[in-house]
């Protein structure tokens, strides 16, 4: 899910910077890990804006996602 004002390239490559390997399994199905490891899909695609904003914030990220 896009987060308005934000490209959501940036704030996918700032999320795989983020998460492990592990925590990227824990937030996704299996068949949206699968999409996600072939490509295609991303994680601003699969992982819903409150998701994305907790990671965001529980991480410390540069990336100022507004409330």
């Amino acid at each position: 899910m896009p987060i308005p004002g934000y490209d959501p390239e940036d704030v996918d490559d700032t999320l795989e910077a983020l998460l492990e390997d592990d925590e990227i399994d824990r937030h996704l199905s299996e068949a949206e890990l699968e999409a996600y490891r072939n490509g295609e899909e991303t994680l601003v695609d699969l992982l819903d804006g409150d998701e994305i904003h907790r990671i965001l914030e529980r991480k410390d990220a540069s990336i100022d996602v507004p409330d």
